[in-house]
């Protein structure tokens, strides 16, 4: 019989509360059951928010998440409360993406990640934000992330 491979999860299956702030979140991971072939996988959290830290006023973004995982999957229960923790948590745009990116780097150790975040306009002007961590691998097809360049009225 195999291990379970959800062992030591301590939010999957339970009620688990917001954590206040994302340094106080816990990403948790499981093993890669196809570590020995490589691929894609994408979350998405169209509907992601933080605060600005001058103004407190909540700001908006599109965040695409890609990993080509290695031994590693993120556990998706912890990776939603993880973004949740964001919502009363004041940082500029680029430290928002870049610490997401690089907490589930540390924790996944994936072959290859990358993040888009595609932040709503506050004073007129969207802020992309992108991150990834070396060069993709060639034998995997990575889709454009999907999410079209802020046109305003158009």
């Amino acid at each position: 019989m195999s291990e379970d491979p959800t062992a030591g999860l301590s939010q999957l299956g339970s009620q688990s509360p917001i954590p206040t702030n994302p340094e106080e979140a816990v990403l948790e991971r499981v093993p890669n059951p196809q570590s020995d072939v490589h691929y894609l996988a994408r979350f998405t959290a169209p509907e992601f928010t933080s605060l600005c830290p001058m103004t407190g006023q909540p700001d908006f973004a599109h965040l695409v998440i890609d990993y080509v995982p290695g031994q590693w999957l993120i556990e998706s229960k912890s990776l939603k409360l993880f973004l949740f923790a964001f919502r009363n948590h004041g940082a500029f745009h680029e430290d928002c993406t870049v610490t997401i990116a690089r907490r589930l780097a540390d924790l996944l150790e994936p072959v290859w990640l990358r993040i888009g975040g595609y932040w709503y306009p506050r004073g007129g002007m969207p802020i992309d934000v992108f991150y990834q961590t070396g060069q993709p691998p060639v034998d995997v097809w990575i889709p454009e992330q999907g999410v079209a360049g802020y046109r305003g009225r158009g």
